[in-house]
Order: C-alpha cells, then structure tokens, then sequence
C-alpha cells in the first residue's frame, strides 16, 4: 500500500502575519494544482492536512483535481516556532539549522525537534489506520523530515529536508518505510 507526505507549496511571506495565515502564492498554486500527478494515485482513501492555511490550500488544489474532500488534522502542523514567530531568511536558516543539529533541545523556545518527529509519527501512523488503506498527507517540510527520518529508521538530519516547497515522498504505512525520497512537484 502506498502513501504520501506531501508538502506546502510556495507561500507569500507576510512577516507582519502570524505565519500559520500565510497563503499560497500564485506559483504555489499552480505546483499545487500539480500535485496529484506525483502525490496520488487511485487507490488512496484520503487527503488530511494541517491547520495551516498554506497545507489546506494545497489539499483542496489535490481534492479538486481528483475529486476527493480533503480533512484536515491539527497534529500535522508544522514545529511550533511561534516562541520567534518570523525571522529574517539568514536567521530563520541558522535556527532551523540548529534544530536538527540539536534535536532534543528547545532552539530559541521552538518545540524540539525529537517531540515534533514523535507527533508527526503517531499523527501519520493514526491517520493511515483510519484510512483503511492509502492516504496523502499534506503538511511542511521539517516535519516531513521528521517524519522520513523515522521511516528509514536513521538519526534526525537536516539532510532529509525538502530541497524546496511543494515536495513529496512517498511511504508504505503497513511496513512502515519510506519507498522514495524527496521529488519536486512540477510547476504547472
């Protein structure tokens, strides 16, 4: 049986906005509306996505195109970073740098990092059960590392991170493996 963890597409960031609010940008949207050529496939059951706005964004352009009503799922949001809220890009890079290279410490009053990887893990293992069979995940991209991390059954590493927005690897809910790595959504 064959999953998927899908991530975000690109976002219009709005450092004055709490960053759970931000949207798809129109790149985003075009990826996302993308999405079911590398994120689906008949036999999955359901679409669940975090909270945020930018995840259900790119659940609903997923739904629309294969005619499934995504849920959506608090336990599959991002690391908690709202201790910093934004941060500049170069700032933003060495935090999230630091949160993988430390994974049981809390960097600057973010949720460590071994406590989102066991959140996502029970969230994800939780929503295929319910599934009864395949599901697609949409959330963000370090919990996604996270998430992959356990899967191959290797330490935390910002190594496994997405190599951009809009991502997806694919696993196997049942042996619990990954059965690919990261692959871009194409931009449409």
């Amino acid at each position: 049986m064959l999953s998927y963890f899908l991530t975000h597409a690109e976002v219009v960031v709005e450092p004055a906005a709490p960053i759970e609010s931000w949207g798809l940008s129109v790149d985003g949207r075009a990826r996302a509306a993308a999405a079911h050529e590398v994120a689906w496939h008949p036999g999955v059951r359901r679409i669940v996505s975090s909270t945020e706005r930018k995840a259900v964004e790119t659940a609903e352009a997923l739904g629309a195109a294969v005619v499934v009503v995504p849920g959506v799922d608090v336990e599959l949001g991002e690391i908690d970073r709202s201790a910093t809220g934004y941060l500049p890009l170069d700032e933003f890079e060495d935090v999230v740098g630091r949160f993988f290279a430390e994974p049981e410490r809390s960097v600057r009053g973010w949720e460590r990092a071994v406590d989102a990887q066991d959140r996502i893990v029970r969230a994800v293992r939780r929503l295929s059960r319910e599934a009864g069979g395949a599901v697609t995940v949409v959330s963000h991209g370090a919990v996604g590392a996270l998430l992959l991390a356990d899967l191959q059954g290797v330490p935390i590493s910002r190594a496994l991170d997405q190599p951009g927005m809009g991502c997806v690897f694919a696993f196997d809910p049942e042996v619990w493996r990954a059965t690919s790595g990261w692959t871009r959504v194409p931009l449409r």
